[in-house]
């Protein structure tokens, strides 16, 4: 999986190495993964519970940043 690492794929699932995904760092360090399909879509959660196994939006994403800003 591009851009993801293994740790975090165990511990996240789909949602580490997907394109609608936003990868999210809290002040505090806590991270979140809020999906991008959830904004048109109302079958997608914002904040699915992890580890995602199986997800009908999930696109491979080539590369990721570390975090997005808000």
């Amino acid at each position: 999986m591009s851009g993801a690492d293994p740790d975090e794929r165990t511990r996240v699932g789909l949602c580490a190495a997907c394109a609608q995904a936003r990868r999210l760092v809290s002040p505090k360090g806590s991270v979140f993964f809020r999906c991008g399909r959830a904004a048109e879509d109302p079958d997608f959660r914002d904040y699915p519970p992890l580890p995602v196994r199986a997800c009908a939006g999930f696109v491979e994403a080539e590369s990721r940043p570390a975090a997005d800003p808000e």
